[in-house]
Formats: structure tokens, C-alpha cells, sequence
């Protein structure tokens, strides 16, 4: 028992001196000019292994505060896009830290499909108890999101073989792997692959129009009635990700839903980015469809992939497998993501999510109808997901912007197509200072830029 207690006691104290050396870059920081050389020589040298330029000049020293994070010139940025959704408590969070490091300590630090530790179930089960109120009751680790598409595919495609057909959302993303490059729409991302024609393509909806619903309704339809018995499943986000952070009420959805269900058709959700960020565990409770949902596959934030099936769709053996799982440092770091944000009330409609989301969309209408009118509008999102759209959508406009609030210390990314937009990732640990921060930095850039 002393062994034990003298083992906890080095790991908190390991901890601390990491969240406590990391405390002073809470802050933006500019470069510093002495470390410019040796800085665009780590660049050069980046650039080259990769064979092509980077978005940012990003290389990160390992140490950060919050949604602060501390790069290799001296400088520290405002970090709102956390890794595309990875790191949802930020930088040198002592919970996240605290599970990486007693990970690391294990026997293993990849775990498989044929030999697992404990951290394998430990965190499996709390994933499968987070999806109350759906049908869900099994699940399977991957080392990624596009990994746990795949594997959710495979499902699909095995209970309803022969049917070989998707039905996918219009500018849905999947993920990187040939397969799920073909269901993504974006011509962009699979330049010289080969067309499968396999995925079937349904609008997503339009706010601006009232007959949104009815639209893509009679496309699926049409699509169901050109492939009969042929199509294994029905692919979609419940908010678009790359596709320009684009939300969708609950009555689109459940008219797809039970023409699916007519037809035998897998409903499957993508929440790999929205996994933890909705303002509840899953966007699919959220928006309200739990029993719906056939298939969900999540990542990011859960720092590894997960495919979550419910009885019908357990696989034979054999289909899915693969040598690696995940590492043991990121089991144990997902399972005590969970548990923090449910012990500390991050899930509900009054949760911190919720209260985030509130906040920060409300600083960024400010910014709309005041100093930013005409320049900047249409702030919308689920909880720490949110984008809105400067210059009218305009791409080459915003990817400037994009570069210019770098400079300025501020980190975040673009999506969607036709508007491109400015999208965010917000951390759950940020403070009203911080998103104030955040939105000075944004109204001063597209203030500098307007004219440009």
C-alpha cells in the first residue's frame, strides 16, 4: 500500500510542476525575433520530410495553459481549433495529463484486438453507457475516425449484403482512407482516385428554405426506388463538419429516418467530430433521435476511434480486427475525459458547453451587427462547434484572414465550400477572457483586412 501511495503521490506531483511551469502562457505572446532563423530552419526542414508547404508555421514545444498553447519561436497562441477537435480540454489539462502519464506506465503502450488490458474495457464501457436513451450496445476500438468508418461500413455492408449502395449527405466528410474519400464530397480531397460510384448523394438542409425537408426527402426516395435491395446504409453527419458547420433540426432527420427503416437501410451517424461537443455526449441527443440510430462512429475528443453498433449489427468474426487498437495512454486518457466532463456538469442544457456556446455566439453577433456589419454574419454551431462567415464566404478573402489572426496569436481553420467559413473548436475549459480575447483578434483582423 505504501508503494502504491509513494506511485500516486510522483504522479501528482509530476502533474503539478506541468500545469504550474505551464501557468505563465496564459496569454497571447508575439515571437521572439532571436529564435526567427533557427525557427524557419525547423520549418524548411518540416516542409521538406512532409514534400509540400504547411497551413501554419506550427511547431509546438509541448508545453501549454489552457486553451493557450506555446509554439517554438517563443510565442504563445489562443488555440480554437485543438488539434480539428482532438483536444477538448486544451493544453496541460492535469486530468488529461495526470490519465497520459499513469498510461504510459503500463506493461503495453499499444493495446490490439487480441491482447487488451484493462483500459480497453474501461473505456468501451463508459463510451456504450454515455448512449442512453438509443439502442447501442456494443462497441468496437479503432486507431481512428476514418477507422471506425471503415469498420462501420463493413457493418452496414455484411447485415445487408448484397446491397452495396450509400446514401451520403452532399459536402459530407468521412475521413482519408480510399473508401471513405469516395463518401466525402469534396472533388478536392481525391484528386487522380478512381470513381467507385457506389455513394448516392441527398442534400443536407438549407435553413433558407422552407421545403428543405421535403427535398431531400423525394431524393431519397428517388434513390431507393432506382436501387432496390441495394443500399446498406444511410451515411450522414448530424451537423456538417468540413462541410461549413451547418446544423439541422430534428424534423429534417426523422422523415430519412423511417423511410430508411422501410427499407432495411442503416441509419449511421458520423460523430467523430462531434462526439463530447454538442452539449450533450452524443449529437444525436442532442438533436433528439436516439432511437434512430443503427451505427455511430466516434473520435477525436474520445482520443482514439470507436465504432458503437447495436445487437443487429454485430459483426461476424473475422470483419473487423486489426493489430492496433489504441495506446494505453490514450484509453486511459479518454475514459478520464468522460468521467471529468461528467462529474463536472459539462453535459445539459444548462451545462458548460451549453453556457460556452451561448456566450461565444453571442460576442461573435455583436461583432455582426456592430463594428463588423456587412463584413462578418451568420454565427451558428452546437456547443463548442461554431463558425460563422467574414467577406460574404469569400474563400481567398478568408484563408488571408486565416493567416493574418495567426499572426496575431489566434488559431482557426476554415470549412464548408459555397460560403467558405471561419470555424472554431472551442476548448471546454475557456474563461469569458478568453473568448473575449478571441473576438478582439477576430474583430481587428477583418477590421485590418477589409479593404484588401
Amino acid at each position: 500500500m505504501t508503494e502504491v501511495n509513494n506511485q500516486k503521490n510522483l504522479l501528482d506531483e509530476l502533474v503539478k510542476n506541468q500545469v504550474d511551469q505551464c501557468l505563465p502562457l496564459r496569454g497571447v505572446r508575439p515571437a521572439d525575433p532571436a529564435k526567427k532563423e533557427s525557427y524557419a530552419a525547423f520549418m524548411s526542414q518540416y516542409e521538406q520530410v512532409r514534400g509540400r508547404p504547411l497551413f501554419y508555421k506550427y511547431m509546438g514545444t509541448g508545453r501549454g495553459s489552457g486553451p493557450y498553447v506555446e509554439l517554438n519561436d517563443g510565442s504563445v497562441k489562443l488555440d480554437f481549433i485543438n488539434g480539428i477537435g482532438v483536444h477538448v480540454f486544451g493544453h496541460s489539462h492535469p486530468t488529461v495529463l495526470r490519465a497520459a502519464v499513469e498510461g504510459s506506465l503500463s506493461d503495453i503502450l499499444m493495446q490490439g484486438h487480441l491482447q487488451m488490458n484493462q483500459e480497453y474495457l474501461d473505456f468501451s464501457q463508459k463510451v456504450i453507457d454515455l448512449a442512453k436513451g438509443s439502442r447501442l450496445t456494443h462497441g468496437w476500438i479503432s486507431p481512428s475516425g476514418s477507422m471506425a468508418n471503415e469498420n462501420a461500413l463493413k457493418m452496414a455492408r455484411q447485415k445487408n449484403t448484397p446491397a452495396r449502395y450509400i446514401i451520403a449527405m452532399k459536402d459530407s466528410f468521412a475521413g482519408r482512407t480510399t473508401m471513405m474519400a469516395e463518401v466525402t464530397d469534396n472533388p478536392n480531397y481525391k484528386v487522380g482516385l478512381p470513381e467507385y460510384n457506389e455513394v448516392l448523394r441527398v442534400p443536407f438542409f438549407d435553413k433558407d428554405d422552407p421545403s428543405s425537408t421535403e427535398t431531400t426527402l423525394k431524393e431519397l426516395k428517388k434513390h431507393i426506388a432506382n436501387h432496390p435491395n441495394d443500399i446498406c446504409c444511410f451515411y450522414f453527419e448530424p451537423m456538417l463538419g468540413e462541410g461549413g458547420y451547418k446544423v439541422a433540426p430534428k424534423e429534417f432527420f426523422i422523415p430519412l429516418f423511417e423511410e430508411c427503416r422501410k427499407h432495411g437501410i442503416a441509419i449511421w451517424a458520423d460523430e467523430v467530430q462531434t462526439f463530447l461537443r454538442t452539449g450533450e455526449p452524443f449529437a444525436f441527443q442532442t438533436i433528439g433521435f436516439e432511437d434512430y440510430v443503427d451505427i455511430v462512429t466516434i473520435a477525436k475528443t474520445a482520443q482514439c476511434g470507436m465504432t458503437l453498433y447495436t445487437e443487429e449489427y454485430n459483426p461476424q468474426p473475422g470483419l473487423v480486427a486489426g493489430t492496433f487498437a489504441s495506446s494505453t495512454p490514450a484509453l486511459a486518457s479518454g475514459a478520464a475525459i468522460i468521467d471529468e466532463m461528467n462529474r463536472e456538469g459539462y453535459f445539459g442544457k444548462s451545462g458548460k458547453v451549453a453556457k460556452i456556446h451561448e456566450e461565444f455566439v453571442g460576442l461573435l453577433q455583436e461583432l455582426c451587427e456592430g463594428s463588423c456589419k456587412g463584413l462578418l454574419e451568420d454565427p451558428e454551431g452546437l456547443g463548442l462547434m461554431v463558425a460563422v462567415t467574414p467577406f460574404s464566404g469569400d474563400r481567398t478573402k478568408i484563408l488571408k484572414l486565416l493567416h493574418h489572426m495567426y499572426e496575431k496569436g489566434f488559431i482557426a481553420f476554415g470549412c464548408g465550400k459555397d460560403p467558405f467559413r471561419l470555424r472554431f473548436l472551442v476548448p471546454a475549459i475557456v474563461s469569458t477572457d478568453d473568448l473575449k480575447v478571441a473576438c478582439k483578434i477576430i474583430e481587428e483582423s477583418i477590421l485590418e483586412l477589409k479593404d484588401s
